[in-house]
């Protein structure tokens, strides 16, 4: 299928439709409003379904098939923030704590970005690797560790970190992945089939939801585009686009599948808007939040969930 036809058919699909409704929601002042608590509730029941998941197909994924991409997965995590702190500070002109932020963001992952793209793969019926989940889990946290490294180096800052790592680490989003992916690994499919009723089939409905509410949040953010300027706006747009082809890239080098290249893309380009920013918040409070969360939330998320997943699996076609 061409690119266009493949943004036409992901921007017609239920979960995109709901993120469109959300932000139309806000721009009309509705009084459509998640409660806090459903809100919580659908993030823990994604995080853990995709966990348990992916924990499930590692249980039969023999080593040699997963360390590969497993290694790629962490030079990305290394890389990413390293040349988006360049980039930021000498093409932005950017505060080294603001560099640094939006590194983090942007090195790190989306776990919703990553549903998504599962999702898109799955309507088109393309298959790939059960154990991607596992490599959300490699991506999340080594970005956001380089960046505040980078950040406290070039500041002079010392001090204990053992308060960003156990924010890190105790994080719902860590905490939920690597605890599912612990849980589907000792029971293995078997066991996943006892509660796929509640994680495996009601999944794509459970998303459509959650993106319902994202669309709202991400909608709340477009007011701060005018304080970002033009820059971070073609870096919130470019800087996927170049990490979601380096990802396909190492992804068809290390043997993954066309579809799982593709996930592997799609996790490169997305930014993380749960983990990083508690652990910017403690390790770098002095950071704009108006840049990374506008950033993160209101451009690349937006624009990843539009056009960058079926724009990744049409790049795809370059290596395979």
């Amino acid at each position: 299928m061409e690119i266009l036809d493949l943004v036409r058919l992901n921007l017609l699909s239920p979960m995109v439709l709901a993120f469109v409704l959300g932000v139309i929601a806000t721009l009309v002042r509705s009084d459509l409003k998640f409660p806090e608590e459903l809100y919580t509730g659908l993030s823990i029941y994604l995080l853990l379904a995709i966990g348990l998941k992916g924990g499930a197909e590692l249980s039969e994924t023999p080593l040699d098939t997963f360390w590969g991409p497993a290694l790629a997965t962490l030079a990305l995590g290394v890389l990413i923030p390293i040349v988006a702190y360049v980039v930021l500070r000498r093409l932005g002109k950017f505060e080294i704590a603001d560099a640094a932020a939006l590194a983090a963001h942007y090195g790190s992952v989306s776990a919703v970005t990553f549903a998504a793209v599962q999702t898109f793969l799955q309507v088109l019926e393309v298959p790939y690797e059960g154990f991607m989940p596992t490599l959300v889990a490699i991506l999340e946290v080594p970005a956001i560790i380089v960046a505040l490294l980078i950040a406290r180096v070039a500041l002079g800052q010392r001090g204990e970190w053992g308060e960003v790592f156990r924010e890190l680490l105790a994080g719902k989003s860590i905490l939920l992945l690597i605890g599912g992916m612990v849980i589907g690994t000792l029971a293995g499919k078997e066991g996943l089939t006892q509660v796929a009723p509640l994680f495996v089939d009601p999944f794509r409905g459970v998303l459509t939801l959650f993106l319902l509410e994202m669309g709202m949040v991400a909608a709340r953010r477009f007011r701060d585009l005018r304080k970002v300027g033009g820059f971070l706006i073609a870096f919130g747009i470019l800087m996927p686009i170049i990490n979601g082809t380096l990802g396909i890239w190492l992804g068809s080098i290390v043997g993954l599948s066309a579809g799982g290249a593709v996930i592997l893309g799609t996790l490169a380009a997305s930014a993380s808007y749960i983990a990083a920013p508690a652990a910017v918040r403690i390790a770098l409070p002095q950071a704009n939040p108006s840049y990374y969360l506008t950033a993160s939330l209101a451009i690349t998320f937006p624009f990843n969930l539009a056009i960058g997943i079926p724009l990744y699996y049409g790049l795809s076609g370059l290596f395979y």
